[in-house]
């Protein structure tokens, strides 16, 4: 059977890219562990860098060669030929951090006088970045709110002052990080569209699909330029790396790929092949955390001492609930709660529980709880916390593939010491 007829990504994970002959027959790919590759002639080496460096377009039939680890390397390449099969991108790019892959793509396209669109909120990291680092350099930001319309959205860009010209970028995250709030891509997809017909400025949309990773939710096909990931996360899986992708259409991909190149940071031949063995199981793991989550959210749903639940589907807003049907395939495993109280009772059940570990990040094996107010999300400004939800009584849960029954039993009897 030919790879065109196999339909499903997962079934591409063992083997697509890769090719056993050309490492000793080894049916997994080996890690290459090298800093730079042999050319078998100067002018095979020249005929590399001309490419490399966009000097000329590659000849029909023409693959760019090993150069340098920095550049290329087997390990590499093969994990982006996989993953872009989840997301159908025309290209992947690989970089040793979420926020690397992030700031690495607003860098590529903001520029001083620009002006970026983004959901609020959003992964602290980003947020202090957008906020913090961007007006630095000149750019500008105009945030959004999940109950915003498109219409109140303009109203907004309008109040703002800045020339509508200037709107380079619309960036959002969905479902928002701690809160699981939903932002429309189709409709910002169209609104991007509206800018760049009417200024014709060629607004990105960038979607950080973190939340619901590469099986849930496929931002590209909504419409979105490019998708962000902390591929730390769902992508890694298993708590043991550190990594970020961006995948997109070819022309987009070029250019994050040539500031990748320039400022380094890519991910190293080890994590490379740490993340090939995780996508052979992703879609595995992220069913079964999936699963777990569903009867989680149930049971805090109607516990007496949890306020509300935060979880995608049913227990959304009827907009978040309109939203999810439209754009999601699935609900996720991230659970966000609020207890009866506020920081007290909050850090009683975090203090108590034995299973779930008190620890940032998501998206592993293991079941991960935090405090976003103090901890993932203390940077953002108070105020803005709480139009935003991020309270005291606010914990966040990443639902692992342990037993459903033992981690509804370790809440349960953390939530009884309250």
């Amino acid at each position: 059977m030919g790879k065109d007829n196999i339909m499903n990504p997962e079934s591409h994970m063992m083997t697509y890219g890769y090719k056993p002959e050309l490492s000793e027959g080894a049916v997994k790919p080996p890690i290459f562990q090298t800093s730079t590759f042999a050319f078998k002639s100067a002018e095979e080496g020249k005929a590399f860098f001309e490419i490399a460096y966009g000097i000329r377009d590659k000849n029909e039939g023409e693959e760019l060669g090993l150069i340098y680890s920095r550049i290329n390397n087997p390990n590499l390449e093969i994990l982006e030929d996989r993953l872009k099969l989840w997301d159908a991108a025309d290209d992947a790019a690989v970089f040793e951090s979420g926020m690397a892959a992030i700031s690495t793509t607003l860098l590529e396209y903001l520029k001083p006088g620009d002006t970026i669109v983004y959901s609020n909120p959003t992964y602290g990291g980003t947020d202090h970045f957008i906020n913090h680092y961007l007006p630095s350099v000149g750019v500008n930001s105009i945030p959004v709110l999940p109950k915003d319309t498109m219409s109140d959205i303009l109203n907004k860009i309008s109040d703002s002052g800045y020339d509508k010209s200037t709107i380079k970028m619309f960036y959002i995250e969905t479902p928002s990080n701690p809160t699981n709030d939903l932002f429309d891509i189709k409709g910002f997809a169209e609104l991007r569209n509206s800018f760049n017909e009417m200024y014709g400025s060629n607004p990105k949309l960038v979607v950080d699909n973190t939340y619901m990773g590469p099986v849930w939710q496929h931002p590209l096909r909504l419409g979105a330029d490019l998708t962000v990931y902390s591929a730390t996360k769902y992508i890694g899986g298993h708590s043991d790396l550190i990594a970020g992708v961006v995948m997109g259409k070819e022309e987009d991909m070029i250019r994050v790929k040539t500031l990748r190149t320039f400022l380094g940071n890519m991910v190293s031949p080890h994590t490379a092949w740490l993340m090939l063995r995780s996508l052979e199981t992703l879609k595995l793991r992220m069913d079964k955390q999936q699963d777990n989550a569903v009867k989680v959210a149930q049971f805090l749903r109607y516990h007496p001492k949890v306020e509300k639940v935060h979880y995608l589907g049913e227990y959304g807003d009827e907009r978040n609930i309109e939203i999810w049907k439209e754009q999601c395939g699935g609900t996720g495993a991230m659970i966000s709660f609020e207890i009866v109280g506020g920081e007290k009772e909050a850090f009683t059940l975090l203090n108590n529980l034995k299973l779930i570990k008190l620890a940032v990040s998501l998206g592993s094996t293991e079941s991960l709880v935090q405090h976003p107010a103090t901890m993932t999300h203390i940077g953002v400004d108070e105020e803005m916390k709480e139009v935003l939800g991020i309270n005291e009584k606010l914990v966040r849960l990443s639902v692992g593939v342990e037993n459903h029954e033992d981690l509804i039993a370790d809440i349960a009897h953390s939530l009884s010491l309250i």
